[in-house]
């Protein structure tokens, strides 16, 4: 149990911070499983569509530092070749 003000102050701030990053993660999540639900159906059209509305998502998260720059890049890398090697 927290015993100084501070410390106190702390665990209340990070539970705030906690809850509004798994939101953020959330909807980058969904984003991404967007792309993906568009790559299943193999409509090229719609998958780019949802790239562009992934890409912002994902470099908002990394700006915000909900996640790493390199597994940004690692995602929307994979993804765009998958999307550019449907028919």
């Amino acid at each position: 149990m927290a015993n100084t003000p501070q410390a106190k102050k702390r665990i209340l701030r990070n539970a705030k911070r906690a809850e509004i990053n798994g939101a953020r993660v959330s909807r980058i999540r969904t984003f991404v499983k967007q792309v993906e639900s568009a790559l299943a159906s193999g409509n090229k059209d719609e998958a780019r569509a949802a790239i562009a509305r992934m890409q912002p998502e994902l470099a908002r998260g990394v700006a915000r530092g909900v996640l790493h720059k390199n597994t940004a890049a690692r995602k929307l890398s994979r993804l765009t070749k998958r999307v550019s090697a449907l028919a």
